[in-house]
Formats: structure tokens, sequence, C-alpha cells
């Protein structure tokens, strides 16, 4: 804690990159454990997901059971820490691989969401956008036999069931075109948008140094900032529970729950 807030003291324009680590205390589990092993079933791949009916209805099954404790969960400590040290002009820019929103909930405003947002679900075909809450009470109006079904929730929303019969459900379509709907989020096989790694670069570059809170750094979406600030000579701190991808490149880590070392900090620093 001492290096952290030393960190603090000394970097007054950081780029800040966060992950499922930040919402853990929100009751919403990560995708890794300490060692940083998968514990959560295999995701859907972008690709099955287009040219799958069958893949798109395990999908909608599993975001159909998971999205409510999503949709309920709160900011938490760690969230509204940095949203007041983003109020005190200690954070230049805000980077998140989350897509729980939590952070403008707890008042960020400058936030770069990597991954999308879980709130809004976009047509594949007229690219209409539509409301998640609007889309799960269709779902739940046309598969009113799943809802007593309860199941262990990921970061993303996705439940792991396994015993849903998947030939009865109904997939969600487009109000407008009845085109194929997805969440507007980046599935795993899909590439980040360009202009907003892009954008996120830019900020990295106007920044002194680089935290990364609450993530294992293992997709690379996250991780090549860290490349970049290190090649760039700027120093990287950390705060997570358990190793990183990029722990040869910090200056420092604080092994802690995110909400717990944010809090302490927030109650120390001179800003505050």
């Amino acid at each position: 804690m001492d290096g952290l807030r030393d960190f603090f003291d000394r970097h007054t324009r950081l780029f800040v990159l966060t992950g499922a680590g930040m919402s853990t205390d929100s009751g919403i589990p990560g995708y890794r454990n300490a060692d940083r092993v998968w514990q959560r079933s295999p995701p859907v791949l972008l690709n099955d997901f287009l040219r799958s009916e069958s893949t798109r209805q395990r999908y909608w099954v599993r975001s159909m059971i998971g999205w409510p404790m999503v949709a309920k969960a709160q900011p938490n400590g760690a969230h509204t820490a940095l949203a007041h040290l983003e109020a005190e002009g200690c954070v230049e820019q805000l980077v998140t691989q989350n897509v729980d929103g939590l952070h403008q909930r707890a008042g960020s405003e400058n936030v770069i969401e990597l991954h999308g947002s879980l709130a809004v679900v976009a047509c594949l075909d007229c690219d209409a956008r539509h409301g998640r809450a609007a889309i799960q009470r269709t779902l739940e109006a046309e598969n009113t036999w799943l809802l007593d079904e309860l199941a262990a929730t990921g970061p993303d929303g996705d439940a792991d069931t396994q015993r849903v019969d998947l030939a009865a459900f109904q997939v969600p379509s487009c109000s407008y075109c009845r085109g194929v709907l997805k969440p507007d989020v980046v599935f795993f096989g899909e590439g980040v948008p360009r202009k907003r790694v892009a954008s996120a670069s830019r900020a990295l570059e106007r920044a002194d140094a680089m935290l990364v809170i609450g993530s294992s750094l293992m997709v690379y979406s996250g991780y090549r900032f860290c490349e970049q600030a290190h090649a760039m000579g700027k120093p990287i701190g950390a705060i997570n529970l358990g190793r990183t991808r990029g722990d040869h490149l910090l200056a420092f880590k604080v092994e802690r729950s995110c909400a717990e070392a944010l809090g302490s900090l927030v109650g120390t620093l001179s800003v505050h």
C-alpha cells in the first residue's frame, strides 16, 4: 500500500485499466483463479454464434438465466473510490475490460469500454439498438419454463447451465426487421473495434503511468497497453489478487481486493 500511495503521489495522469476483479465485490464472479486458470464453462465464440442457430440458442439460454444477476449488481467501494479519484483529477483515462457498466453507475465519466456493454443488444441485419432489459422481458415471456432455472453466472452474464433443452428455446429477434440479435459486446474470437483501441492508445500517450486493477491481463486486448506503456518507459503498477501475465513489467503489485486497496488509498491521499 505504501508503494500504491507513492505511485499516486508521483503520477498525476494515470491510465487505469480494470478487469473482472474490479466487480467481484459486487457479487459478479471473475473468469480466473489466482493462478490465472480459467474457471468457467467454454465461452461462445463469435464465428459459432454467427453461423449456428443452436449456438445462438445456447448463448441466449445462458444469458437469460445469467443477466438478472449482472443487472442487479451494485457498484462496490472500488468503483466509487475510482470515480472519486477521477473527479480529483488523478485519472487521465479509465479503460475497462468489463461489460457490466458499474464504473458509470458509480460516477466515472471518462470510460472506454473495450469490450462493449451488456446493456445494449445490436441487430446484425439493420443495426438497430435494443435495451438488454427489454430483450430480457421478451426472453422470459417466450420461455416461461426457464424462469426458475438457476446456474452460476460469470462476469459477462453468461450462466453455466448445461441441462436445458435447447430445441424448445425461443431465440429473440429484432423487433424492427426480425434480424439476428447479438449483445453489443466483443465475443471471444472477435477483435476490439479499432477506434476504441486507438482512443485508448492516445490516452496512454498522454498519461505518465499505468495502473492495472483487477485483471490477470491474460486477454491481449488489455495486455497490449502494458506492452505499450513499457515500450514508452512509463511505470506500471497493479492491484490484483494472484499472478498476472504482466508481472515482469510491474514496478509494484498490491495483492488485496480492489475495494479494500482503493478504499484505503482514497483515505490517505493528499487530494482527498
